[in-house]
Order: C-alpha cells, then structure tokens, then sequence
C-alpha cells in the first residue's frame, strides 16, 4: 500500500509506519502545507545509553531529522510535542539549539511534562503552547557518577546552569532573575531544590507563551506557516 507524498510521489505506508515507530515522528498534509510532527518523550538520551526498558528520545535521532526538516521542500512547519522527565544536558541543549536556530515555523506543545532539559526544548520553539494540566520542572543541574570535591566542579556546574538560564531567558519572555528564583527554590519539593509550575501558572511567569491543546498548537503553527510562505 502506498500513499502520495508532497511532491506527488508514492511513499509506502510501512515506511511511514517505520518512521512513527522509531523516530516518534510523522508527517501530516494540511490545506496550508505540511507540517512534520516530532515526540519528544521519556528521557533525552546523550552519549551514554539509558537503562533498558526506559522510554528515550535519542539525539542522534533527532539532529538528522531537523536538519532535514530545515531543507526539505515539502516540510512547511515543525511541531514539537513534548512529555519528557529530562536527561542529558548536553544532548538536550543541543536539540533546543537545533530548533530555535531554525528558518521554518516551529510550534511547541508540552503535554504531560517539561522536565529540567525539558524546559530549554518547550522554549526552543517560535511560540509554545502548555495544556493546563502540563508541568514544567526547574532545578538547577545535577550530574550523575563520580564527582571529584574541588572548586573547579563547583564552577563546571555554575557554567552549564548559566548556558540554560542563558537559553531559556533568550527564548522566552521570563525574567533571568525569576527563573533563578525558581530554580533555587527550598521550600517547595521535599528532597530536592527547584520548583514545578503548572499550565496557566508558566504562561503568567513568560515561561510558555500561551495556554492550549492541540488544536490551538495547530492552528497557531497553520497561521506562521501562512506568514511564512507569503515571505
């Protein structure tokens, strides 16, 4: 069985199937263009695997697919759907930086959860969206192994929270001084330094732009799709 593709070629619906399947992504045909749709769940895989049996999002995956995202001639707009318990920083940063460097209009929406890396990639998108039961979660950086007690890891982890906050702060309309407030919050989680805001409660820090499901992800991602074709 095969389906006709942007250009008017065939594409196997096992293929398509495939691409869900692996790569948590699939490609949709709209009235104003096609808009590639990416999954962003579980844990962001890095350089090292994660335990067996845990969902991941792996960034070798997701690097060569926004790439050809950007370049395609028959993709006109990304959605980013997001659910995700963190992971690995670098890998994280990577895909946001990835995302916010692209030409193409980009929607986010977080569903379930932004977790830590989470919160980078929710912003990285040129409008996002949070449903009102969706969670974003701030603390500052952790690092998992070995950690050698000297000043010079003190300064690595102050580094790595300053590229984020950097980030967030760049993409989003919520103040340096506010994100780090959240972040070295005492007083809210049991065992743990930070703080979880909750739909309505990030639109109004300028965490995410707009409360909404999917309908309103797509409809704001339609229009720029628009602005973006008449350009």
């Amino acid at each position: 069985m095969k389906k006709e593709d942007g250009a008017g070629q065939t594409q196997p619906v096992e293929e398509q199937q495939q691409q869900l399947t692996e790569l948590g992504s699939s490609t949709v045909k709209t009235g104003v263009g096609t808009i590639q749709t990416l999954t962003i769940i579980g844990q962001i895989e890095g350089h090292q695997e994660a335990p067996e049996g845990a969902k991941t999002t792996k960034y070798e995956h997701v690097l060569p697919l926004l790439t050809a995202v950007e370049e395609s001639d028959e993709v006109d707009g990304l959605l980013i759907l997001l659910n995700t318990m963190g992971g690995d920083i670098e890998a994280g940063l990577a895909i946001a930086e990835m995302i916010a460097g692209m030409s193409k209009p980009t929607v986010s929406l977080v569903l379930g959860g932004g977790h830590s890396i989470g919160v980078p990639l929710a912003v990285s998108a040129k409008e996002s969206f949070i449903v009102p039961s969706g969670a974003m979660t701030i603390h500052p950086v952790r690092l998992n192994g070995m950690v050698i007690g000297v000043s010079q890891t003190f300064h690595y982890f102050q580094r790595v929270q300053e590229r984020i906050l950097d980030f967030v702060t760049h993409n989003s309309s919520i103040s340096r001084e506010k994100l780090e407030q959240l972040m070295l919050n005492t007083q809210e989680m049991a065992a743990d330094m930070g703080s979880i805001v909750y739909g309505q409660e990030a639109v109004e820090l300028g965490l995410i732009d707009h409360l909404g499901g999917l309908s309103d992800a797509m409809a704001c991602l339609r229009k720029r799709m628009k602005k973006y074709k008449k350009k």
